[in-house]
């Protein structure tokens, strides 16, 4: 199954996070399928690749609720629905 969600990078108490499209069974850091965006907690900022997203919400990818509530703030569910 193909997972949304995020991966870490940075330094410490400096985190990032990539969002990333993996095979679930991967482990959290591995090689993505595919990087579909950035989100950084401490600025709140967020820079998404919204045709890439929703072409892997398309095939039946599965975010993690914390994808999922970045992409809820995105809109980006609307967009699909559309």
């Amino acid at each position: 199954m193909i997972k949304l969600r995020l991966k870490r990078y940075g330094k410490k108490r400096e985190v990032s996070y990539r969002i990333v499209a993996m095979n679930s069974r991967d482990r959290r850091d591995g090689r993505p399928l595919e990087e579909l965006g950035f989100y950084n907690p401490r600025t709140d900022e967020t820079r998404l690749e919204v045709p890439a997203i929703l072409k892997r919400l398309r095939e039946g990818a599965q975010p993690t609720k914390t994808v999922q509530h970045i992409l809820q703030k995105a809109n980006v569910y609307e967009q699909l629905k559309a």
